[in-house]
């Protein structure tokens, strides 16, 4: 098969396509067609290895271990495992292709790859292989920040990069879950932050969200380019703060540890700051929760939004877009049946 092969962490301009063998299927695996795979920042962290703690979460230390990029994917079930009960040759599926939650390759930038059967749920006819290809992880980090509960009708929510991947499916949660919302971004992207539901929109490059007078029951801030003190200055009494954050493509924080000390610092405060979610250790159910999100796009709560394609052997410049900072929701690399 061909795939998107890493020899070393560096520039994208390192990966190449190549020549491969089929991934071997374990027990509880099954074989899939790759159709459509997503780029997302992770994608980026691993093909650059920065910042360097990250390679302790699984991907190797002074190479990857697993050279095929690529976690997010659908595609069609080709064979499955002995033990899989839940799929079948010829369905169409989409999800995560590494277990639990590590940070390294997965192997969806090829045209086969092997994927836990707990890892997909089946893809809605009502959406493409490419949006249902941009939504597991994207997705995935809005359910762990925002479950169920944390949105109620009648609140004012705030999301703080509201065009990108993540950002436009909290916004399109926030507004089925009955609140009002702010959509926050770039003035080039907020007409697509009004057609995904957004009441109010605020271009950052004029307004200052935390200078003004308005109050938020819930900040969910995506770039994390506000401190959370000021960011306080923006909420109700009772309102809260969920920082998903990322380190701008290593153009925040240090090599060794991006981002990582400020969310050190808020998980230490996070016990004095009722604005803080408290600190929950316990391993999401990835099965459970690609199951919800697979109900949303069936009800069309969520419609994913793809901002280009890409080819197979174009994912150097899909990963050097990516990280423009310009894509209005998510770029997808799609494959040929």
């Amino acid at each position: 098969m061909k795939a998107v092969v890493q020899r070393a962490y560096g520039s994208p301009d390192l990966l190449e396509v190549r020549e491969v063998d089929r991934p071997a299927v374990g027990d509880d695996e099954v074989l899939v067609r790759v159709r459509a795979a997503s780029v997302h920042p992770d994608v980026w962290h691993v093909v650059s290895g920065r910042p360097y703690v990250l390679r302790l979460m699984g991907n190797g230390l002074a190479r990857p271990k697993l050279r095929i990029p690529g976690t997010d994917m659908a595609g069609r079930v080709v064979s499955a495992g002995k033990d899989v009960s839940r799929f079948r040759p010829g369905d169409e599926v989409f999800g995560e292709t590494v277990r639990g939650y590590q940070w390294r390759n997965g192997g969806a930038f090829a045209e086969y790859v092997a994927v836990p059967q707990s890892a997909l749920a089946s893809k809605p006819g009502n959406v493409s292989f490419e949006q249902a290809a941009s939504v597991p992880t994207a997705g995935l980090i809005v359910l762990q920040n925002l479950p169920e509960g944390r949105v109620r009708a009648g609140q004012r929510v705030l999301v703080n990069g509201a065009a990108g991947g993540v950002g436009a499916l909290a916004l399109q949660l926030a507004k089925a879950g009955g609140a009002s919302v702010t959509g926050v971004d770039h003035g080039a992207k907020l007409d697509l932050v009004r057609d995904l539901g957004a009441d109010q929109v605020i271009d950052y490059t004029r307004e200052d969200f935390t200078r003004t007078s308005e109050r938020y029951d819930l900040i969910f801030d995506v770039p994390g380019n506000h401190s959370f003190a000021d960011c306080r200055k923006a909420l109700t009494p009772d309102g809260m703060y969920v920082l998903i954050g990322h380190d701008h493509f290593g153009g925040v924080g240090s090599r060794w540890l991006g981002s990582l000390p400020h969310f050190v610092r808020l998980m230490a405060l996070s016990p004095f700051r009722k604005q803080l979610p408290k600190v929950n250790a316990a391993t999401p159910d990835k099965q459970a929760q690609l199951a919800v999100l697979r109900g949303h796009l069936e009800s069309g709560a969520i419609t994913p939004v793809v901002d280009r394609t890409f080819a197979l052997d174009e994912v150097p410049q899909a990963i050097r877009y990516l990280a423009e900072g310009t894509a209005r929701g998510k770029v997808v690399i799609s494959l040929p049946e």
